[in-house]
């Protein structure tokens, strides 16, 4: 690149800064379409819509791990139990016994 009549400079050619095509960075906004929650108000912010929500102890679905539910028949006793009282209705209604006649 000349820099006067008579002198040269070497110049570098740094590439640009890389950046979208948007003049800031991306930023996520608390606002929203109005959404119905569970107390029948409509919300247009986030941050309300989430609270209210965690208040009525709803989950939003996300990234949360849920704990797994014990199941009932879990329990060996109920288990035995539920076995002898489909075997009692077996032998009843084998013997002639129909329910609600």
């Amino acid at each position: 690149m000349q820099t006067g009549p008579t002198t040269w400079a070497w110049v570098t050619q740094r590439e640009p800064p890389k950046r979208g095509e948007l003049p800031l960075p991306y930023v996520i906004s608390d606002i929203m379409e109005p959404t119905e929650q569970v107390d029948g108000r409509f919300y247009t912010s986030k941050r309300e819509f989430r609270a209210v929500g965690r208040s009525h102890g709803l989950i939003e679905i996300g990234t949360e791990k849920i704990k797994p539910k014990q199941r009932a028949t879990a329990d060996r006793a109920t288990a035995e139990k539920r076995q002898r009282s489909i075997k009692v209705a077996i032998e009843k209604y084998k013997a002639g016994q129909r329910p609600g006649r």
